[in-house]
Order: structure tokens, then C-alpha cells, then sequence
């Protein structure tokens, strides 16, 4: 009997202390993530769109898959997603995507370091003439609002 009370004493402790470290373990998570949001005050995010030739959304597409997308990750530009328009006629020409910068300051610099890329040289470079692409870009930064879930 007593042997099967003391065991009763440790499992009850043993319970207890291990409630006690993940009730501690949330309530720290919790403190993590306020001072994480707040570290990321400054993140802005860049929505582009990029106007293609007629017809050329689909090259563009392959390649941002196959090129821009590795050199976006080589010069810390983060992408967010990649969209392409449903309906017609925008469909046809269009291509959307949005970035992610700790903030403005980086964002200038990383885009500074990906265009001075030759890689990326090469690439408008041989967009010239009958192969070019995009006509236009429309860039917008954003900032999150205080709702917004992405931040």
C-alpha cells in the first residue's frame, strides 16, 4: 500500500510539473510572438504588376519559374505568392506578384544588389528588339494594416 501511494504521490507531481512547463511554455510563446511583430514594425510589402506583350504572360511566367524566381531568393527579395488574371482580356497580359522587405531601406538595397546581378544583365538583355516581354511595370509598396492578418 504504501509503495502504491508514494508512486500515486510521484505520477500526481510528475503531472503537475509537467503541466506547470507547458503552461510556462505557452505564456512565454505568447510573449515571443508580441516582440516578434513588433521587431517587424517596419516590413513593408511591394505589390507588382507587370504588363506583358500580347500573348507573352506565359513566357513571362516561365521565366520568373525557372530564372527570376532563383535570383529573387539569391538577393533576399521574398516572395509572397505569384498570380496570373483569370479572366480575359487582362489574362492575356498580365502577371501579379508581391514581395516581402524587412523594410523600405532593404528593399532599395536588395533591389540594387538583383539588378547589378549579371545574370539578371543577361536576361534584359536578351529581351531586346522582336523578344522583348513587358511593355510596363506598376510597382506599390504597401504597408500592413493593423487588422491585416499578413504582417
Amino acid at each position: 500500500m504504501t509503495l502504491t501511494r508514494l508512486t500515486r504521490k510521484g505520477l500526481t507531481a510528475c503531472g503537475i510539473g509537467i503541466l506547470s512547463f507547458a503552461a510556462g511554455s505557452l505564456f512565454t510563446a505568447r510573449w515571443m510572438h508580441i516582440d516578434q511583430v513588433r521587431a517587424d514594425s517596419n516590413r513593408v510589402f511591394e505589390l507588382r504588376i507587370y504588363h506583358t506583350v500580347p500573348g507573352k504572360a506565359g513566357a513571362l511566367q516561365a521565366e520568373f519559374r525557372d530564372k527570376v524566381s532563383k535570383l529573387f531568393a539569391r538577393h533576399d527579395l521574398q516572395a509572397i505568392g505569384y498570380w496570373a488574371p483569370a479572366d480575359a482580356p487582362v489574362s492575356d497580359n498580365t502577371f501579379v506578384y508581391i514581395l516581402a522587405h524587412p523594410s523600405r531601406d532593404a528593399a532599395k538595397q536588395h533591389w540594387a544588389a538583383f539588378q547589378a546581378d549579371p545574370e539578371f544583365k543577361e536576361m534584359i538583355k536578351s529581351q531586346q528588339g522582336d523578344a522583348k516581354v513587358v511593355e510596363k511595370v506598376d510597382s506599390t509598396y504597401m504597408d500592413p494594416t493593423d487588422f491585416s492578418p499578413l504582417k
